[in-house]
């Protein structure tokens, strides 16, 4: 069944069907949280909520549209909602990305220095994303965190689609621009 026949059952009363939407979409939501919140615990507890809002709102759903652009908007919002409440950024949580990675999929071979390698890299990422413009940053979290297609992350950012590919395009332009302006200062600092 799509995600829009379960909501459409959800709807109609049969309530038990929502654990399904929620395991299609917990995993690429915790990503996508934890990028914006920076703390694994708050990251739950917001996906958590846009579940719950969801759940009570499911009456509203269209199923002409993507359940996955709904659940990431209410998201986004939720997570947004947090950071406001929180008046100041939070202080990001070293390796928080890999350590929601490593927790959140099956686990694999990898040796301990690939571990620490792949939490350097995903810290380093967080960082990055955190000093972007928000709507790059956000349109960066749909696409990869949250695997949305670039018409979903229109719909959920409210723009258009040349818009949503252009927020993206320019949001991995400054990433890689910042990652290569990183990494000549640290071979600077190595050959010193």
């Amino acid at each position: 069944m799509t995600d829009q026949q379960l909501m459409q059952l959800v709807a109609a009363g049969q309530s038990e069907l929502f654990d399904e939407l929620v395991r299609r979409h917990r995993t690429p939501m915790l990503r996508m949280a934890i990028s914006k919140l920076s703390d694994p615990a708050d990251a739950e507890d917001a996906v958590q909520e846009a579940f719950f809002a969801a759940f009570r709102a499911k009456h509203t759903f269209d199923a002409r549209y993507s359940f996955r652009s709904w659940i990431c908007t209410i998201l986004l919002n939720v997570c947004r909602r947090q950071l406001r409440q929180s008046a100041t950024r939070p202080a990001r949580v070293s390796g928080s990305l890999s350590e929601l990675a490593l927790n959140a999929e099956p686990a694999t071979n990898e040796s301990g220095l690939t571990s620490l390698l792949l939490r350097e890299r995903n810290g380093l990422l967080g960082e990055l994303l955190d000093s972007l413009p928000e709507v790059e940053a956000d349109a960066l979290r749909l696409r990869f965190f949250g695997e949305l297609k670039f018409e979903e992350i229109a719909g959920v950012m409210e723009s258009s689609l040349n818009a949503a590919k252009d927020r993206v395009r320019r949001g991995l332009e400054r990433l890689a621009e910042m990652a290569r302006r990183s990494s000549s200062i640290c071979q600077e600092g190595d050959r010193s």
